[in-house]
């Protein structure tokens, strides 16, 4: 009997060994420590002060995700229960140019925070607000004509639920909306004074205003062309110096070049630059002197451009 209780009492001391292995001890670096744990069968989740790890057993695996386009895929669960919440619309880009296209995407948001994508042909598409022309079936949204960036929405539907996307589209081409296309004339002043296309008014060659000006020159010139402003030139003489003249011209703005010119005759000759002295800005009024103004008759002009 004697050599029995010696062998048992030697397989319960390397039984007893095993178990104390199970539990490890803290693990130490010069950089972090993680204190003592004991890790279950499944897995689990280990902390310390600056990390985290998440084990697992059994090839169980977790979540993975990628940013663009935005993706979580689940894999090594045998199945996993989830509800759908809602739909997730996005484009492939925020802003479009007028005229161009956007690709749309979609995905299904589930009650886990994730996302399950659907494929574009399978969504509904429509134009909830702005300028979209259209959106076809596999979910290209095509940008119409604006005169200012404009916000759009486009929208989506699958199996009862709806999402929305808001883009901006740009405006790029500043003369090219409906009727005032190809005009000279900036669409978005068109639409401050006249409102939207058509309106005969707003052409380039009307003066509604009566003022002698047009349209085209009063968009130039900074002008508003529905209350009878309009852009002066006055002469004066210079005492003291006849071979002089003070030209004065309002209003004057920031943005815009303005050069004098001048001929002696309205019936022959060219206008060319005067030779004048250094511009004095007062307010709105410009004034400078034409130094070379003697001569029977000399006409002048005021040459004015913008970018």
């Amino acid at each position: 009997m004697k050599p029995l209780l010696q062998q048992l009492t030697r397989v319960s001391i390397i039984l007893l060994a095993s178990l104390v292995s199970v539990h490890a001890g803290p693990r130490v670096s010069t950089n972090y420590s993680i204190a003592t744990d004991v890790a279950d069968a499944g897995g689990k989740r280990t902390t310390s002060a600056s990390y985290s790890n998440d084990g697992s057993a059994g090839g169980a695996a977790a979540l993975a995700t990628v940013a663009a386009p935005a993706e979580v895929a689940r894999s090594g669960y045998i199945g996993q229960l989830y509800d759908i919440t809602g739909l997730a619309i996005s484009g492939a880009s925020p802003n479009v140019n007028e005229g161009a296209t956007d690709q749309l995407a979609a995905w299904q948001t589930l009650d886990d925070a994730t996302l399950l994508p659907v494929a574009a042909t399978s969504v509904t598409w429509s134009v909830q607000t702005g300028p979209l022309t259209s959106i076809n079936a596999s979910g290209l949204a095509t940008a119409g004509i604006v005169y200012q960036n404009t916000a759009a929405t486009a929208q989506g539907s699958y199996l009862g639920n709806t999402g929305a996307f808001v883009l901006t589209i740009l405006n790029v081409n500043l003369d090219d909306f409906g009727a005032y296309a190809g005009d000279q004339i900036d669409d978005s002043w068109q639409v401050q004074y006249f409102g939207q296309p058509p309106n005969a008014n707003a052409g380039p060659n009307v003066d509604v205003s009566g003022t002698g000006q047009t349209n085209l020159f009063k968009y130039v010139a900074g002008l508003n062309p529905l209350d009878g402003s309009r852009f002066t030139l006055a002469i004066t003489s210079v005492p003291g110096q006849p071979g002089q003249k003070n030209l004065s011209f309002n209003p004057v703005f920031s943005g815009r070049t303005y050069t004098v010119t001048a001929k002696s005759s309205l019936i022959t000759g060219s206008y060319s630059p005067i030779n004048a002295s250094f511009p004095i800005d007062n307010g709105t009024t410009r004034t400078m002197t034409d130094l070379s103004a003697s001569g029977t008759s000399k006409f002048y002009r005021v040459e004015i451009s913008r970018p």
